[in-house]
């Protein structure tokens, strides 16, 4: 692990990619058109500018965000300068057949030229990390390992792989040893990738890209029991859904514990990344951000120490090691 001068710690994704990251990155989901509610396109533009300047290198993206906005977005971002970035983006969703419960890439074909599209978006002529979007098992999941291995010997991406909480996925990925990362939910809420997931990892050389760190908002701890969300916002269904309205209630009960353990003077949502990027196995953490005051507070996370051992034990006794709750779409 690197110390950068912003005080940003660089971290090596994986042991076979060659690419090194910030250990705080930005996910870029939560763009206009996407399921966050009301978006700005000019704060999704400002949450990239101020990442960049607090030393933030990786940014994720996919190509089903705000249907091919977000990467649009990116694109955008990084004209003139793609050397500042690290860029990763997804594929797979797009034209899914759920009927069929297949993807539209039933050729190697197909999907070169659906990541050709991200390419095009992106104003780029090289991805730095490919990933399959879909997170089971299809019947076009060979394509995707078949045309991530053409992709990089043709030089268009740098490194791939797969975006999914499913183990035996990811060892199906890695068949042959050489699967560069592993996308994955990680938070204090959801800590099951820890007893197997992340150890596999770790002795595989598969660089961890963590998404959900902050549980999709409810480790900010900002939300009410009553809490009321836009009509297109997905997480309007945690009040709707009766189901999911327990959950969420469960939930709210673990963060109200968190905050006796959350040192003084510190956030919440600060203290959850400082408890992702603390575990060894993790490259890179990806919160998501829809403006510069957003992404301002998640990098001066990325440069807050990691969890003193008191910190975790502390965790410990409210989510046990490899336990959790919920598991967040990617």
């Amino acid at each position: 692990m690197d110390q950068m001068s912003s005080g940003m710690t660089t971290r090596p994704l994986g042991s076979r990619s060659g690419i090194a990251v910030s250990d705080t990155g930005l996910g870029l989901w939560a763009v206009a058109g996407s399921e966050w509610g009301p978006v700005e396109d000019q704060g999704s533009l400002d949450a990239i500018e101020v990442s960049l300047d607090a030393g933030i290198t990786f940014f994720d993206t996919a190509d089903v965000y705000g249907a091919g906005h977000s990467e649009e977005l990116l694109g955008r971002a990084m004209a003139g300068r793609r050397d500042r970035f690290i860029v990763a983006t997804k594929i797979g969703w797009t034209g899914f057949d759920r009927e069929a419960d297949r993807s539209q890439y039933d050729t190697v074909d197909a999907l070169i030229t659906g990541v050709e599209g991200s390419l095009k978006r992106l104003g780029t002529d090289v991805i730095d990390v490919i990933q399959c979007h879909i997170n089971y098992r299809e019947p076009n999941t060979d394509v995707f390992i078949e045309g991530f291995r053409r992709l990089k010997e043709q030089g268009k991406v740098r490194a791939w792989g797969v975006s999914t909480s499913d183990l035996e996925l990811l060892k199906y990925f890695n068949a042959d040893g050489d699967c560069d990362t592993l996308q994955i939910d990680y938070s204090i809420l959801n800590r099951t990738p820890e007893a197997e997931t992340l150890p596999y990892c770790a002795a595989n050389g598969i660089g961890v890209i963590v998404r959900g760190p902050l549980a999709m908002g409810l480790l900010a701890d900002k939300f009410t029991p009553h809490q009321i969300f836009p009509e297109n916002d997905f997480r309007a269904n945690w009040i709707n859904d009766p189901e999911q309205n327990r959950q969420y209630l469960d939930d709210r009960r673990v963060v109200a514990g968190l905050r006796s353990v959350v040192p003084e003077g510190q956030s919440m949502a600060e203290f959850a990344l400082r408890f992702v990027r603390s575990n060894p196995a993790v490259s890179v953490v990806i919160p998501g951000a829809r403006d510069g005051r957003q992404a301002v507070a998640n990098a001066q996370a990325g440069a807050a120490p990691l969890l003193s051992d008191d910190e975790r034990a502390a965790v410990d006794l409210l989510v046990p090691p490899g336990g959790g709750r919920r598991i967040w779409p990617a």
